[in-house]
């Protein structure tokens, strides 16, 4: 809200009185101002917004005592402490009213109201004719120009045009209202005539009064020519002349030897009594060489105090004298405080001399003074300012010049030893955490002033000064941190000069960015320290942020390449209690990324002292934090991957060929031990199966919970929740998992399916033969047992991956039958029951792993036996089924156990 007084002279006034407002809050800018009010009337369009504390407006056309009310965008509505006493029109007197007094006729000068005049001329009197003006529109005068050009409708005007007054006026008047109109004007010119007695009646008294003073003063000057004549001071001054000669004549002798016998006193008088003044120009010259320069202030200042006016010639010599001694000083001073390095208070020393002495040898001198329109403090200023900048540069050169010479032996540096970018980012940050604290304390003693000389300050130069130092100082750390060539190139036109950047360097130097950070940190600390105005803080607050944004990435990119190697150590040990299958790798992972999170919080993420929250809605810190998750889940993707696919392409996997071709199955042993969390022997190796099956098991694993457990750990680190990252995850872990089960089943279900065609006519087997029956045909035995070692080898890793595998093959066994079964021409009677009975118990001993289309498949096996089984066959069939699962209850109860 604002807080100001408003005021003018007498804080009243009538119309149109000027009101200069005062105070606090009363916008930043003049669109910003919505209203103005000043006794209820709105002055808006009057109102001149001069700056946040100052608004110039007129009052308008109110009356009585009110507020002054000022509304703006920023403030909202203010009331002010003094109220405002609105006096109301005056009484205007036109060019045809008496008035015992003079008025002045000169036109008043009327103030702009946005397009109109707020209040018309006093002068303007009302309409001469007595006729209303309603209906007449006033024409524009611009139109009648060409008729009247010399002419005006103004009747204060000495060109008045009656006519024009008519046509401007009452242009649509009828002739017999002018003419009532005109009547109404000699009446009224005709009773002032009559008037003007009764006028000089009632000022009678003004006029006797004025009649009484002049007889007055023609009696005293009567009276003074018959004492006096009519020339009494020509007689005066001949009197006085002639007494003056006299006494002339009479004294100038004796006058004459006193005045020299005097002269000749004073003069030894003055030798024995101002020896200071004589001795003062050697004087100042000694203590000037010697530094004591408050000495030579107070001798100069006692000497102009006494001397400064004198006439006596000798002294005026020796005063000049001493001038020119000064001036010399000052020029010495000068160059003493424009020569850097220097402490502060030894310039402040010198600069409070050099004003002294300046201000003293202005009074009363007429030498040529070069250094008059010298302001010291600034000029010491403007060197500590420039001194600094040059500093910061050859800092830079020095640094990145030992790079540029060192860089071909940077291969067998200590890497224990800081870099010199680092060794750069600390010396740099030491020279502004001096330096700028001593330019601003002596801007600070300049601008209240201590040191301040007769010239006017310029802060808007002391400002820009100070942004340009700290902003040079900031783009030197940026070109020394930056990553890359290309942001190097593009700082070239800031800093003249372009720090040598390798790789290796570079990959030395981001381990060493939290430390320049730090040094960043406690240099501006130290100018917080110092009150600096915000836009001076928030260059370097901005570059810190950048720098703890890039410290950032540094440390997720280090994390990063550590989590793509974590699969060169893989010991494939499963210990997840809520997965089994699950290997020890997303802990891993895990442990990786909480050691990354506590060293990114401890480095850069915790802000300090006037520094930004990165993790803030759509900043740049959110979208970086949310892509450098991605990436490091996505290493971790790619990780689990090289281990499915690409960790042992040497080994060969070996395919399930069928017995009864007289090809050994090659079903390696599994090499898992019982018990909760199996493990793989450490002295056998671990088969490419095993490791689908585990890669499959950490694919399904972090789709289910770990990648959920990912964003809860960085939610608890404080960092948002980048559902963006984990989604994007989470796909590619899925489309891995995809791209794993796909192989895995390729690799055991081609083999399984290719081996039951062969294995079905093995003998010259034919469905239309005659044949005995009673049990199950071998290929339908060999499916089933190879689908046990299957499962066996699945169930031994992870249950809960039996139904993504087995489903697929299962789905390609059935549909291999149906193909088979719609093949035969022809079925026996017997051949019928036994395809029956080889289908119905793949049927039911897999129909947990079937979905729709497989069992459909089952079906179209069945329904392609022809003829169709009788009711006697399908008897037949059904005990011949029951002896048969009887027989393989053993491995019929394995495909029956429920997946967890």
């Amino acid at each position: 809200m604002p807080d100001f007084l408003a005021f003018n002279t007498f804080f009243q006034g009538p119309p149109g009185t000027r009101v200069i407002i005062r105070g606090e809050f009363l916008g930043t800018k003049a669109t910003d101002l919505l209203g103005l009010k000043i006794c209820g009337f709105d002055c808006l369009l009057s109102a001149e917004w001069v700056s946040p504390n100052k608004i110039i407006a007129r009052t308008g056309p109110a009356k009585g005592i009110g507020d002054i009310i000022v509304t703006t965008r920023s403030g909202g509505e203010g009331i002010s402490a003094v109220q405002f006493r609105a006096l109301g029109h005056h009484e205007t007197i036109g060019p045809l009213k008496e008035s015992a007094v003079w008025i002045d006729e000169a036109p008043s000068q009327n103030f702009a109201w946005g397009r109109r005049t707020l209040v018309q001329s006093g002068l303007t009197p009302d309409d001469p004719l007595g006729l209303s003006t309603e209906g007449n529109e006033k024409k524009n005068v611009e139109n009648l120009r060409e008729l009247f050009p010399n002419a005006s409708g103004d009747l204060s005007q000495e060109n008045f045009s009656p006519a024009l007054f008519l046509l401007e006026n009452h242009s649509s008047t009828t002739f017999a209202d002018l003419k009532a109109g005109l009547n109404y004007l000699n009446r009224k010119v005709e009773s002032q005539k009559e008037g003007q007695l009764s006028f000089l009646k009632s000022n009678a008294g003004s006029v006797i009064e004025q009649l009484d003073t002049l007889m007055s003063i023609k009696e005293k000057l009567q009276a003074d020519q018959s004492q006096y004549g009519t020339q009494p001071l020509n007689v005066l001054e001949q009197e006085i002349q002639s007494s003056i000669k006299e006494s002339e004549n009479i004294f100038t002798d004796v006058l004459l030897r006193k005045e020299k016998a005097d002269s000749t006193r004073a003069v030894l008088l003055a030798l024995s009594r101002h020896k200071f003044l004589f001795c003062l120009p050697n004087t100042v010259e000694k203590r000037a060489l010697a530094g004591e320069y408050d000495m030579v202030v107070n001798d100069y200042a006692r000497a102009k105090s006494r001397f400064g006016k004198t006439e006596i010639p000798i002294f005026r010599k020796v005063m000049e004298e001493v001038d020119q001694r000064i001036l010399q000083i000052r020029r010495q001073l000068h160059e003493n405080v424009i020569k850097m390095p220097q402490s502060v208070e030894q310039q402040r020393k010198l600069i409070k001399a050099l004003i002294s002495l300046e201000v003293q040898q202005q009074t009363g001198t007429s030498i040529n003074d070069k250094l008059r329109n010298i302001d010291p403090a600034w000029d010491a200023i403007d060197a500590r300012a420039k001194y600094m900048e040059k500093t910061f540069k050859q800092t830079f050169e020095q640094f990145a010049g030992k790079d540029a010479q060192g860089g071909e032996k940077s291969k067998n540096r200590d890497l224990t030893q800081p870099p010199n970018r680092v060794l750069f980012c600390e010396e740099l940050c030491e020279i502004a955490a001096a330096q700028l604290p001593d330019l601003w304390r002596l801007g600070q003693m300049y601008f209240t002033g201590e040191l301040r000389g007769p010239n006017d300050p310029r802060p808007g130069d002391f400002k820009r000064m100070v942004l340009n130092a700290i902003e040079k100082y900031c783009v030197y750390l940026k070109v020394a941190i930056c990553a890359t060539d290309a942001e190097a190139r593009s700082l070239r036109q800031s800093v003249g000069f372009v720090w040598p950047i390798s790789h290796s360097s570079h990959d030395i130097f981001k381990s060493w960015l939290p430390q320049c950070l730090r040094y960043t940190r406690i240099t501006y600390a130290t100018l917080i320290s110092l009150d600096l105005p915000s836009p001076a803080l928030d260059i370097v607050q901005k570059f810190i942020d950048e720098t703890r944004l890039q410290c950032f990435s540094n440390i997720f990119e280090k994390a990063t390449q550590k989590c793509s190697k974590l699969g060169e150590n893989e010991l494939w040990e499963m210990g997840v209690e809520d997965f089994p299958g699950a290997t020890l790798l997303p802990q891993r992972m895990e442990e990786l990324l909480i050691e990354t999170l506590d060293e990114a919080q401890q480095s850069c993420i915790n802000p300090e002292i006037r520094e930004g929250n990165l993790m803030e809605t759509e900043s740049d810190g959110q979208r970086e934090v949310s892509l450098r998750l991605q990436k490091f889940l996505l290493c971790f993707c790619d990780v689990i991957q090289e281990l499915a696919f690409e960790s042992h392409k040497e080994e060969i996997p070996t395919h399930n060929v069928s017995q009864l071709l007289g090809y050994p199955n090659n079903q390696q042993n599994s090499t898992l031990t019982s018990g909760r969390f199996p493990s793989f022997s450490s002295s056998t190796a671990v088969t490419w199966e095993q490791r689908m099956l585990c890669c499959l098991a950490n694919c399904a694993y972090c789709n289910k919970s770990f990648f959920h457990r990912v964003g809860k750990l960085f939610e608890r680190y404080g960092y948002p929740l980048s559902s963006l990252a984990i989604e994007t995850a989470r796909y590619s872990v899925n489309k891995l998992f995809s791209n794993i089960l796909d192989a895995y089943v390729e690799h055991k279900g081609d083999p399984l399916v290719g081996t039951i065609e062969p294995s079905m006519y093995l003998g010259a087997f034919q469905w239309d033969a005659e044949m005995n029956i009673g049990q199950l045909r071998p290929y339908a035995h060999e499916c089933c047992d190879n689908l046990v070692a299957v499962y066996s080898e699945i169930y031994t890793i992870s249950p809960a991956l039996l139904r993504p595998i087995l489903e697929p093959i299962v789905l390609t066994i059935s549909e291999e039958l149906a193909r088979l079964m719609s093949c035969v021409q022809q079925f026996s009677p017997t051949g019928a029951v036994q395809a029956n009975v080889d289908i119905r118990l793949l049927r039911e001993a897999l129909r947990l792993y079937t979905n729709d289309t497989g069992r459909n498949y089952f079906m179209e096996a069945l329904e392609a036996i022809n003829p169709p089984l009788s009711s006697e066959q399908i008897k037949k069939a059904d005990e011949i089924l029951d002896q048969v699962k009887e027989r393989m209850k053993l491995q019929l109860m394995c495909f029956a156990v429920k997946e967890p």
